[in-house]
């Protein structure tokens, strides 16, 4: 509970629901990077792999929009990633401009690592939930989602 003033005026009220979210997904985001370091791995190596894996996004300007980051973002994390030998980038025969990013063995194998991290993260978070509460969640955020790009 906090206590916010207007105008001269004093109103109890809740913590905004924005400040409650943003905590939570920091505290959530934190916890998973430790998980994925743990493992090897990283946030955004998994995201790479992740976006990698299912194909749809092979071309680095692509992979960038998918994963969410910045084009000079991605090209830092697939430089480290080429270097510790998860991923190799060729120009596109057919457009010299695009690179395309594919993953190596050693990005597959690690691919197969952390998913069992995921899984075992996913299965902690999901404790004392149901199918039911689940859902429900699932829908507030989006709704929370939605009424943000309301108001852009």
């Amino acid at each position: 509970m906090s206590i916010l003033c207007y105008g001269g005026s004093v109103a109890r009220q809740q913590h905004p629901i924005g400040l409650d979210v943003s905590r939570t997904g920091r505290i959530l985001q934190r916890a998973f990077d430790d998980a994925l370091t743990a493992a090897g791995g990283a946030l955004a190596t998994w995201l790479v792999v992740t976006a990698l894996k299912g194909g749809d996004h092979t071309m680095q300007r692509d992979l960038a929009s998918a994963v969410g980051i910045e084009d000079a973002t991605l090209t830092h994390h697939l430089n480290r990633m080429e270097r510790d030998g998860l991923v190799e980038r060729h120009r596109d025969p057919s457009n010299r401009r695009n690179q395309l990013v594919a993953l190596t063995a050693e990005g597959e194998a690690l691919f197969g690592s952390l998913l069992g991290t995921v899984t075992t993260f996913d299965r902690r978070l999901r404790e004392g939930f149901t199918d039911g509460d689940l859902a429900t969640l699932r829908d507030l955020l989006a709704r929370l989602r939605a009424n943000v790009a309301a108001m852009a």
